[in-house]
């Protein structure tokens, strides 16, 4: 694992490209840029996977999911769905290949847009920095905010910093701490090695994304096609929301039972998200579902532990407790 690691990158880094011109494909603005990641500081640009975008073509995920036409030019074979059919295996076999020596890891996922002056963000280079030490490596998105927050942790603590980088329809970056970067075009292929190659997810504040992962996870886990995965929600008064949503509505309906509500463990705690992954990698998966059980938010008695405010732009020192 030592041989895959670098020295830390510096959290500042120039541009390696020349500013495209707001007409060149695969330009973002506003909102899309924010999400790919262009114009962070410490993103580098992932060449790699802007193809599409530079040429202006749709992404393969969208040539995926849209209906083939009737009829194809023979020439054209290379854009026709069996063709993708082999792509996909291949970027499957491309990230088996790229992660299956990586050691037991958690995946962290959150919004791109958090800001490095954010409590969140100095709360997950802490957590992973901790699950870094215990002997997790971090997996991620490989993009800004807590991503890039969860990336830095790991690369603090000496851990193997992974980045799951996807296509989008614009240019991509990926954060300066990912270390081992891997690319895909595909997001249930993605998907996949986040389920696959974790121990673990911890699920800092985000959006649609950030859901996404939250709720695949949970049914997976609540179908039983995944064992002994403890999924952790950092940040109660983000959550606590969708939370009751989920009680009073789901719950109160009978459309999930009871037990479900002990799938997720939701803490203000970087010691108790910590110690819930540890704990159930040791296979005392029972305790954190006795947290859960014992959680306000999930049926229970009230719980004391408060969310830590760190104030100010992270620094790089563990943030105070």
């Amino acid at each position: 694992m030592n041989d895959q690691r670098r020295e830390q990158p510096p959290t500042e880094l120039s541009p390696n490209e020349p500013a495209r011109g707001a007409d060149a494909p695969g330009q973002p603005s506003g909102a899309a840029a924010e999400r790919a990641g262009v114009g962070h500081p410490g993103m580098v640009p992932n060449p790699t996977l802007n193809r599409s975008a530079r040429a202006g073509r749709k992404t393969e995920d969208e040539q995926l999911l849209n209906r083939p036409e009737l009829a194809r030019p023979a020439a054209d074979f290379t854009q026709s769905d069996p063709w993708r059919v082999l792509r996909i295996m291949g970027e499957f076999v491309a990230g088996f290949d790229a992660l299956a020596q990586v050691d037991a890891a958690v995946a962290i996922f959150g919004s791109a847009r958090t800001q490095r002056d954010d409590p969140d963000y100095a709360a997950c280079v802490e957590l992973s920095r901790r699950l870094g030490e215990q002997g997790f490596a971090i997996i991620t998105g490989g993009g800004p905010g807590i991503m890039e927050a969860a990336n830095r942790g790991a690369t603090e603590a000496q851990a193997v910093s992974i980045g799951c980088n996807i296509e989008l329809p614009y240019e991509q970056a990926v954060n300066a701490f990912v270390q081992i970067p891997i690319n895909f075009r595909y997001f249930f292929v993605r998907k996949t090695m986040f389920m696959k190659y974790a121990e673990a997810f911890v699920i800092f504040p985000g959006g649609f994304g950030t859901l996404d992962e939250l709720f695949e996870a949970l049914t997976l886990v609540q179908t039983g096609k995944v064992q002994n995965f403890p999924i952790v929600l950092y940040n109660r008064r983000f959550w606590s929301g969708m939370v009751e949503w989920i009680k009073e509505s789901m719950l109160a309906e009978g459309k999930i039972s009871p037990d479900d509500m002990k799938l997720m463990v939701v803490t203000d705690s970087i010691e108790e998200a910590c110690q819930t992954i540890v704990d159930c990698y040791q296979r005392r998966c029972w305790e954190p579902r006795q947290r859960a059980a014992a959680d306000p938010m999930t049926g229970g008695p009230p719980d004391t532990v408060a969310r830590p405010e760190h104030a100010g732009e992270h620094t790089g020192a563990a943030p105070e407790q």
